[in-house]
């Protein structure tokens, strides 16, 4: 008997991979869309792309948030949705970001 190499439809690769996505959003998720060996699978790249997609959008909150001295002490906040949804990802959950996923279905990204 041999041994077969782990593949992307392993659950527990998946779901850490997943989890990734979102905890490292816009590094990992190119790193997902990049690798010949996870690209293909749906539950990743979908994954892959709100987290670019969301990641973004919270770096650029985070930025605005930070100019002032106020509300610099805020700049964390958009990146806490991102700790939730990723621990639901790693739990098998579909993860649909209000907003995000509606916009990345509608372009055809996933």
């Amino acid at each position: 008997m041999s041994a077969q190499p782990p593949t992307t439809t392993d659950t527990g690769n998946q779901k850490l991979m997943a989890l990734l996505a979102y905890l490292i959003p816009v590094v990992m998720g190119i790193i997902i869309l990049v690798s010949e060996s996870m690209k293909n699978d749906p539950v990743l790249r979908k994954h892959a792309v709100q987290s670019i997609a969301y990641g973004i959008i919270a770096i650029i909150i985070a930025f605005i948030l930070g100019i002032t001295i106020i509300l610099s002490c805020l700049f964390w906040i958009p990146y806490v949705p991102l700790i939730i949804w990723g621990i639901q990802a790693y739990q098998g959950k579909d993860v649909n970001i209000p907003l995000v996923t509606d916009f990345c279905k509608n372009q055809g990204w996933f």
